[in-house]
């Protein structure tokens, strides 16, 4: 009896050391939750992509050195770190001569933002928001008509009192937007009482966040993430991984590229209509920097009248030149060179190409993100070190 007992009992061992046991155990352990779940081989899967990461090792997203170092650079948004966060770090990590360029042309338009922010009391960090958006190109434009580095439609952008005209479009000027993208932050924050949830209204809008938080009954971001609309489910880990990338990139040997943008800049006011390439002739500026700077006129026109003055920036020290001019700016320009500049649109659009953060995308269903194209013309994408692709990225 003793000999069978000991015999019983070392099968029971064997059976519980085998694979196929300790697997649906680990299935057990880890209950099922909306939207994924871990399977036997430690695999994250997401069942709205069908698609499988490996997730690593166990406790890997409570003890690393990235959530240490988003712990340390959070401030008033909530930079939290798993899976979703890791995998879109990892994507952005594969993209470094797109993160290189952004990071030099956040030197232009970063203070640009964080005045704004500044004024609208908005978390500094929220900046990193823009290039989710359109990768820091004013100019971009999404399948659906979002338009200008804060991506706004057109009713949003009215709401929020941009101004959009056959002259005039102030979703592409970087000021104007980053004032109009602050308040709508800020209403969302005040809304929600949470960052996450400001930030995830500002891609799918506040009735699906109100949504979600019903359907889920809880007003956390990660626990109403399967309720949201698949898009929006990656944006928020996208703007932490972002944040990371962002304030880390020099540890992963990512050299920023120069600004090609002029830094030091003014402003004047314009009361008649000019063009922009009058006002290159005048101040000898290059007219694609000037384009680059002024990016709301797209027409090449400042119809600007003494009851609705214009605001032009130009470089630093031209405004003397520019006002001793002023007088003489269009002043030889027949109507017929006006209405050939009208008709002649600056921006020649080039093909689509999927955005850096649709690229080589780890979890499947994040993929419908909106696809934003280029629409910088040869001359501005040279300038800007943008180089135009065929395809999807």
């Amino acid at each position: 009896m003793k000999q069978f007992l000991l015999i019983v009992v070392a099968a029971c061992l064997v059976q519980l050391s085998l694979p196929g046991y300790a697997a649906g155990h680990k299935r057990q352990h880890h209950s099922k939750q909306p939207g994924c779940c871990v399977t036997p081989l430690g695999v994250l899967h997401d069942s709205d992509a069908g698609k499988t990461v490996k997730s690593g090792t166990p406790g890997i997203y409570h003890n690393n050195i990235f959530k240490k170092r988003l712990d340390s650079i959070s401030k008033d948004v909530q930079l939290d770190y798993n899976e979703y966060v890791q995998a879109e770090i990892d994507n952005y990590l594969t993209q470094r001569s797109d993160i290189s360029r952004e990071i030099g042309l956040a030197r232009y338009y970063f203070p640009i933002y964080e005045k704004a922010f500044r004024e609208a009391g908005i978390p500094d960090e929220i900046k990193y928001l823009s290039i989710v958006e359109s990768q820091l190109n004013p100019n971009a434009v999404s399948r659906v008509g979002a338009t200008g580095p804060w991506q706004f439609m057109s009713s949003t952008a009215r709401m929020y009192g941009l101004t959009m005209d056959e002259y005039t479009d102030e979703r592409r000027d970087p000021v104007q937007s980053s004032y109009a993208a602050a308040a709508y932050l800020k209403d969302a924050y005040e809304q929600f009482g949470d960052w996450l949830l400001a930030i995830a209204s500002y891609n799918c809008g506040k009735d699906n966040v109100i949504r979600a938080i019903e359907e889920a009954g809880s007003s956390d971001f990660w626990a109403i993430r399967p309720y949201l609309p698949v898009e929006t489910r990656g944006y928020v880990p996208c703007y932490i991984a972002m944040t990371y990338v962002m304030n880390y990139y020099h540890l992963h040997r990512i050299e920023p590229q120069s600004c090609n943008i002029l830094l030091k800049t003014d402003t004047v006011q314009v009361d008649k209509m000019i063009s922009l390439n009058s006002v290159s002739h005048v101040l000898s500026i290059d007219l694609n920097q000037l384009t680059i700077l002024n990016p709301s006129y797209p027409r090449m026109l400042v119809n600007g009248s003494p009851t609705s003055p214009k605001t032009l920036v130009i470089p630093a020290g031209a405004k003397v030149k520019y006002l001793a001019s002023y007088e003489s700016l269009n002043s030889e320009l027949a109507a017929s060179d006006l209405q050939s500049i009208y008709n002649t649109p600056r921006i020649q659009p080039v093909e689509k190409r999927t955005p850096l953060h649709h690229r080589l995308r780890k979890f499947e269903n994040l993929v419908h993100y909106k696809k934003i194209h280029s629409a910088y013309d040869a001359n501005l994408i040279a300038l800007a070190g943008i180089k135009p692709r065929s395809g999807k990225g």
